[in-house]
């Protein structure tokens, strides 16, 4: 009476073991549908939204639509089990226009983000106080969004609140002290509410016992007790108060309750006051210390040194009035350390030599920019090798590059420029992305092969380099900044394969010989080119209009001759153009008056700046006068207000 029942058992185990012998066993996860009324929710939801950039274009109504189903909509979650919405994530989609009531229909919903999107309440901007009627809500992120008016005191109702971002709203008043009663919140982020009044009484906030992460950045709390209030929730991993006028950092407490302290950032406050009488040295969970534009000032205390959390030391632009001068040879899990613009003097050998020197360093920024450092760089800093930045520009270190430096296998950006550094440039580590070793003082032939094929940035600018430019340097096929200018290089420049790469080619200030470069004819991307005070002859190509991009063309000081090309007046985003003592014959093309862009106001922020940020070593001879132009500024407004066209 069992035997079909047995043999079809047995079918069925033989029908798996063929799939899985096949390699095509599939496991179908079932999930439940969304509601109808859920879905009709999102579908009013929709229907006030101007969705530009289609982050919606999922949400179908029509019955047998390939996403008919809302829980496979963008953006929308539901339970496996039930079919409810729990969750709705718009965060970033620009969503323009009117949040409907009819969320309230999701009475399921745990997760809510409206973070960066134009949504605003029928009657106007004012946020929609319907919202604080999602009971469920334990997930709300309104950062970034238009919502104005006070801030609503009704979010307390959200009793199941675990995350709240109001981060750079417009909402103003007071911070509500209702908000103590959201008594399971672990992350608040009221950062930037710039229209905030000053608020005298945060002590709500110790109301909120499991509370981990607070940032209140840029709201004025010069006259609010910050620290007792933070020692009075040991809970706390993260303490982020940027510009907050905090008036000092060196008060004393009895009991430093905050041991599970991950995360402190108190930076752009005026504290000015010894950098070792801080209260945070002690506090040995911290894992990032941000303490930029502090005023801090003097030396370090040696408790730095025994802060083995630590992961990350901002201590930028402050004055150059402290000193480092601990061992911090323990800190094995220090990955980035900065100190730009801050210290008054110290000593580069010393410095390395006492960076962390564990079995597996973890270290992989360092800068130390406009720092008064001397000294040499050591030759054994194999205990760095996990290294990926280097930035140590505008100090007065000496002697040659380390040769050990080519061992480093993970360095992608050495920034030497401005130093006392001299000797021939070595061959490279091979991960090396971007090079700057501008005004220094190296000299002799570049090598064969720089060793580094990835190299997107290689400024040598205004240093004693002699002979001729090597061909590899046009193998690296994602070089977009070459800066070879004010050198004694010699020679044609050597033939190059088309660089799309290529925006910035600057090789004024040489010897450099031969015709306008052919090869950059196909350097569709050229935003600034720069041949200038050399030797270059012949005709100007006809070509060259059709670099279309170009915005800065210097060929002053050379000898080129022939007329001015028509073609020219194809560069329609042109802003400075200069053929100065040159051999040019002809009239002036009346018609370089359509060059519109010239004559008008610009920002001279163009194409990869990122890339290359130091423009302004370059000049413009204008009306008898040496103008710099670089990344910021030709005049006191920072704008190009003239037409630049020197012949």
């Amino acid at each position: 009476m069992h035997r079909p029942i047995a043999i079809a058992k047995l079918a069925l185990v033989l029908a798996a073991a063929a799939a899985l012998s096949s390699g095509f066993f599939v496991v179908a996860h079932a999930h439940a549908s969304c509601l109808p009324r859920e879905r009709d929710a999102l579908l009013a939801f929709n229907q006030g939204i101007n969705d530009t950039y289609d982050a919606l274009v999922s949400w179908q109504a029509e019955e047998g639509a390939p996403h008919h189903d809302c829980c496979l909509w963008a953006g929308v979650t539901c339970s496996n089990q039930t079919g409810h919405v729990t969750e709705l994530d718009l965060g970033g989609t620009d969503l323009v226009g009117q949040i409907s009531p009819s969320l309230l229909s999701l009475e399921h919903l745990e997760y809510l983000d409206l973070s960066w999107t134009s949504l605003h309440e029928p009657s106007g901007r004012v946020f929609p106080e319907f919202l604080c009627s999602l009971h469920n809500l334990r997930h709300l992120d309104l950062s970034d969004t238009f919502f104005s008016g006070r801030v609503p005191a009704q979010l307390a109702n959200l009793s199941k609140l675990e995350y709240l971002d109001l981060s750079a709203t417009l909402f103003s008043g007071t911070l509500p002290p209702q908000f103590g009663n959201l008594s399971d919140l672990r992350h608040l982020d009221l950062s930037f509410m710039k229209n905030i009044h000053t608020p005298t009484d945060i002590s709500w906030l110790t109301d909120l016992h499991l509370l981990e992460y607070v940032d209140m950045s840029d709201i004025n709390l010069s006259t609010a007790d910050v620290l007792l209030v933070a020692n009075t929730i040991p809970s706390l991993k993260a303490l982020i108060l940027i510009n907050c006028s905090l008036p000092n950092a060196d008060q004393t407490l009895t009991h430093l309750n905050l041991t599970k302290l991950e995360q402190l950032d108190l930076s752009r406050n005026y504290l000015g006051h010894p950098i070792e009488t801080c209260w945070f040295w002690n506090t040995t969970s911290i894992q990032e210390l941000g303490l930029d534009e502090t005023n801090l000032y003097g030396p370090f205390p040696t408790e730095l040194g025994g802060m083995t959390s630590l992961q990350r030391l901002y201590f930028r632009r402050n004055g150059n009035s402290a000193t480092m001068t601990v061992d911090l040879k323990q800190l094995c899990d220090l990955g980035e350390i900065d100190l730009d613009e801050s210290l008054a003097f110290g000593n580069i050998t010393e410095f390395v030599m006492k960076l962390p020197q564990c079995s597996f360093s973890k270290l992989k920024h360092l800068s130390s920019t406009d720092n008064n450092m001397t000294g040499t760089l050591p030759d054994m800093m194999g205990h760095l090798n996990s290294l990926q930045v280097i930035v140590l520009s505008n100090n007065s270190i000496t002697g040659a590059i380390p040769s050990g430096l080519r061992n480093f296998t993970s360095l992608e950006i050495l920034e030497l420029s401005l130093n006392q550094l001299s000797g021939q440039i070595p061959v490279l580590a091979r991960s090396l992305i971007s090079l700057s070793i501008s005004m220094n003082y190296f000299s002799g032939h570049l090598p064969s092969d720089f060793g580094s094929p990835y190299l997107a940035k290689l400024d040598l600018s205004y240093n004693y380099l002699t002979g001729h430019v090597p061909g590899h340097i046009c193998e690296l096929k994602n070089l977009a900044v070459l800066d070879l200018s004010n050198n004694l290089f010699e020679g044609e420049f050597p033939w190059c394969s088309p660089s799309p790469s290529m925006e910035f080619l600057l090789l004024s200030n040489n010897n450099f010989a031969g015709n306008f470069p052919s090869w950059l004819q196909n350097c569709s991307s050229l935003v600034f080119l720069d041949l200038g005070v050399n030797k270059f002859y012949g005709r100007l190509p006809a070509w060259i209009g059709e670099l279309v991009k170009l915005r800065f063309l210097q060929l002053n000081h050379n000898m080129f001759n022939g007329d001015i090309p028509v073609s020219i007046l194809n560069l329609i985003l042109l802003q400075h153009f200069s053929l100065a003592s040159n051999n040019i014959s002809g009239s002036v093309l009346s018609s370089l008056s359509k060059l519109r862009v010239m004559t008008l106001e610009h920002p001279l922020g163009v194409g990869s700046h990122w890339l290359y940020g130091d423009l302004d070593i370059l000049s413009v001879v204008m009306k008898q006068q040496e103008l710099k132009y670089g990344g910021y500024a030709l005049d006191e407004s920072g704008f190009l207000r003239y037409p630049v066209l020197h012949m």
